[in-house]
């Protein structure tokens, strides 16, 4: 028989008591996100990854910064890989945006070429973790549809370095996805690993021996910031 005595609080259904945190001292209560929860996984995701670095990301972690049950991360992504591979999307869907926006404010040639360039560079000193992450194909569901269409749009935008001459369809997008001769194919497979080798040793603080000898150089983004304006990736043709 329930007990229904006006000084007892009734019972929580389970499955609020599951999405309810238990506080502990000093703990941080959240507040329920209704509706927007895949959201606030993610976020909360990217939190600890910039905290505690990918080993201290679980999916554990993720619920107890979010706020919810340390089941709500495997109901809505499945599994750590799915976490990851939706947060790497959301990793490239920023750094397309942010090409984007560099792009649009240079005149077409080797000065949009250069922009992206910086934009890639600059994304990557501003979510070093975040950057690492998206070259760790180990960890990610790469069949996961939202992963490839992120990863395919943003190399559209950074195919605009590589690519001195991309073939566009008739909406004037760049159809860098097709069939490519030798010639192009080692070209951008060369300006890619210029850009993405600049911007991976700037993260991972691999010039300070050369800054430290080149007083002409103030610091390792500006080291950076001159090998892009030097590059000589995807000449005109």
């Amino acid at each position: 028989m329930t007990d229904k005595s006006p000084g007892k609080p009734a019972d929580k259904p389970a499955d609020e008591a599951a999405r309810a945190p238990r506080a502990g001292r000093g703990a941080k209560v959240r507040p329920y996100h209704h509706g927007g929860l895949p959201e606030a996984l993610l976020q909360a995701a990217e939190t600890v990854l910039k905290r505690d670095g990918l080993r201290g990301l679980t999916l554990r972690s993720i619920a107890r910064e979010a706020g919810v049950s340390h089941t709500a991360p495997q109901h809505h992504f499945g599994d750590t890989a799915g976490v990851l591979s939706e947060l790497v999307a959301d990793g490239h869907r920023r750094l397309a945006a942010a090409m984007s926006a560099r792009a649009s404010e240079a005149t077409p040639g080797p000065a949009r070429r250069k922009a992206v360039a910086h934009a890639y560079i600059d994304f990557a000193v501003a979510n070093p973790d975040m950057f690492r992450l998206m070259s760790r194909n180990e960890l990610l569901d790469l069949e996961r549809t939202s992963l490839q269409d992120a990863r395919r749009n943003s190399m559209r935008l950074l195919s605009g370095v590589l690519d001195p001459a991309p073939v566009v369809d008739a909406q004037g997008n760049n159809e860098w996805w097709g069939e490519l001769d030798a010639e192009r194919a080692v070209t951008m497979a060369a300006g890619w690993a210029y850009v993405h080798g600049l911007a991976a040793l700037l993260v991972d603080q691999r010039f300070a021996g050369l800054v430290r000898r080149t007083p002409s150089i103030e610091d390792a983004k500006a080291l950076v910031y001159r090998a892009i304006e030097d590059m000589a990736i995807a000449p005109e043709r």
